[in-house]
């Protein structure tokens, strides 16, 4: 099989990622975490095997991620937690949204993530 064929794979577990709203990838890219330069580059993950970023997601339709250890949410500042939760929720929405629609990559992102991308983009 054509490497173009396999889809895209998890890294962590093997099996194929076929939603967009399963992806870790896609997560992190509208939420700012990734630069849109390496999103062709970089591996992909289900979300929920990236439990450290998962438990992050703070809403009814996701079930609920604990991790263990040093990067349980837990154990770090209450503040750092709340602006986490609010913003990788607000992202696991907007990838719900994005499946239902036809935008093109590059609108995907939160809205003040596409101001700092513009920012960062020498004009014409």
């Amino acid at each position: 099989m054509a490497k173009c064929d396999e889809g895209y794979l998890c890294e962590v577990c093997g099996q194929d990622v076929a939603n967009l709203t399963d992806s870790d990838l896609y997560l992190r890219y509208v939420v700012g975490l990734l630069d849109p330069e390496v999103l062709h580059t970089t591996p992909e993950r289900h979300i929920r095997c990236n439990p450290a970023l998962a438990q992050y997601i703070v809403t009814q339709e996701f079930e609920p991620v604990i991790v263990a250890g040093p990067f349980d949410k837990r154990t770090l500042s209450k503040a750092y937690v709340r602006e986490q939760e609010q913003l990788l929720t607000r992202g696991w929405q907007r990838l719900q949204q994005l499946a239902e629609g036809n935008l093109p990559i590059i609108e995907y992102p939160l809205p003040e993530v596409l101001k700092r991308i513009e920012k960062k983009t020498p004009g014409c």
